[in-house]
């Protein structure tokens, strides 16, 4: 039985339990769309949750932490409030349990949850003070929020998201953790790493005693291969989570975001239907402004609604498109790590330091950099190159490596296609 540590203050919920929120939405038929948005005055982002809130679709809030809380400095947090200095989110921490309190006092009462977003791979202080401050629902991971963010050696993660896991589950009996593993980098991953890396986070948060998850996936370059994807997730999510209730977050592309307003709508527009074909529960948007500035309350509420009618017009039977080895590359890579030791957290850290798990592209010390992916013709993602880890590449035909002027091409692919449709119609 789960109990409270030993001076730690007991759970006082100051929102609803974000799983119930979205479970409700789920029997109602409903998509959840959700901002990544955050402010560093109480005030600013109290108005912005409000915002949110008063969408007239099914929404939930979001709490986006600045960059000093995210690795640990918050005495610059601090000082940076102090003297109005502009953040680029909310310094949870700084601003402490009883300001965080009065932001999300009387905010929706029994449906309005909300989510911290913070990107900390030693999150401990962030975990306490947002208990402290009565919420319950969070994201990341100890691999997910480690090689794409951070220096801290993974070892390390994964011992801090441990026991930050263990504390979660100690003082709430609602707690939410969403894995952030369906997002590396955020582009440029064939699918059954993202897909075999969410998966193993929630077996990591399982085996620490959380109840209640998500499991993430980042839309790539092809609505086909991204269907595949989600299909594979949920079907390996439902054979190996096996204590938890779960669902699925799709991410609207994370790379580099169209330049014109009317590509970067459709973008977002060809996110909510990948959303609605492949039936995720939530959806995390992002805005037309991205591309230029950080985008404002106004531009996250015009995205929540463009998501949710876009969603609810797709009126494509749901379906999976065909597998396209999505599902047997992530089974075979999620064994492959299993195998290594029975603690999930210290299976991580082998499978990587063995180069099983090598995430393209990324310069983490603990990252082999062997791994390599590319766009195929057909506007798929495909591994050029896979070092240790145990599948298989498929590189074109005659390409020996890849060149830097590839990889630019490749992480414009997106942002290009989407502007160039629209230059086409404008």
């Amino acid at each position: 039985m789960r109990s409270t540590p030993p001076g730690a203050r007991a759970f006082r919920p100051a929102a609803p339990p974000f799983g119930a929120a979205v479970a409700a939405a789920r029997a109602a038929g409903e998509l959840v769309v959700q901002p990544r948005m955050g402010f560093p005055t109480r005030p600013a982002m109290r108005r912005g949750l409000e915002a949110v809130r008063d969408v007239p679709v099914r929404t939930v809030g979001t709490i986006t932490l600045d960059s000093y809380t995210r690795v640990g400095d918050h005495g610059s947090a601090r000082r940076a409030l102090d003297n109005g200095e502009s953040l680029n989110g909310y310094p949870l921490v700084a601003h402490g349990p009883d300001a965080n309190r009065e932001l999300t006092a009387d905010l929706g009462g029994r449906h309005f949850a909300v989510q911290v977003r913070h990107g900390s791979s030693l999150p401990l202080d962030i975990f306490r003070v947002l208990l402290d401050s009565g919420l319950d629902a969070t994201e990341g991971g100890p691999v997910s929020y480690c090689l794409p963010y951070s220096r801290t050696p993974l070892a390390r993660s994964v011992d801090a998201w441990a026991r930050c896991c263990e504390l979660l589950a100690a003082r709430s009996p609602s707690a939410h953790l969403e894995s952030f593993g369906g997002c590396l980098l955020g582009q440029l991953c064939p699918p059954g790493l993202l897909v075999a890396m969410t998966v193993l986070e929630g077996m990591f948060f399982e085996q620490h005693g959380l109840r209640d998850l998500s499991l993430s996936y980042a839309q790539q370059t092809d609505f086909e291969q991204d269907v595949a994807a989600v299909a594979a997730l949920r079907r390996l999510a439902g054979e190996l989570l096996t204590t938890s209730s779960w669902h699925i977050v799709l991410y609207t592309y994370m790379g580099v975001f169209p330049r014109t307003e009317e590509g970067a709508l459709a973008l977002l527009r060809h996110s909510a239907s990948l959303a609605a074909r492949t039936q995720v529960e939530r959806l995390i948007v992002k805005t037309p402004a991205e591309a230029h500035r950080i985008p404002t309350v106004e531009d996250n509420v015009l995205a929540l609604r463009e998501a949710a009618l876009a969603a609810r017009r797709d009126d494509a039977p749901p379906g999976t498109a065909p597998d396209d080895g999505v599902y047997e590359e992530a089974r075979t890579l999620v064994e492959a790590v299993l195998e290594l030791h029975p603690d999930v957290g210290r299976a991580l850290t082998m499978a990587f330091a063995r180069g099983y798990l090598d995430v393209p592209y990324c310069l983490h010390a603990d990252n082999a950099q062997r791994s390599r992916s590319y766009i195929d013709g057909d506007g798929r993602l495909r591994w050029f190159s896979v070092g240790s880890m145990p599948i298989r590449a498929a590189a074109p035909p005659g390409s020996s490596r890849l060149r830097a002027d590839d990889l630019l091409g490749m992480l414009s692919h997106v942002q290009s296609t989407f502007d160039r449709a629209a230059l086409a119609c404008a």
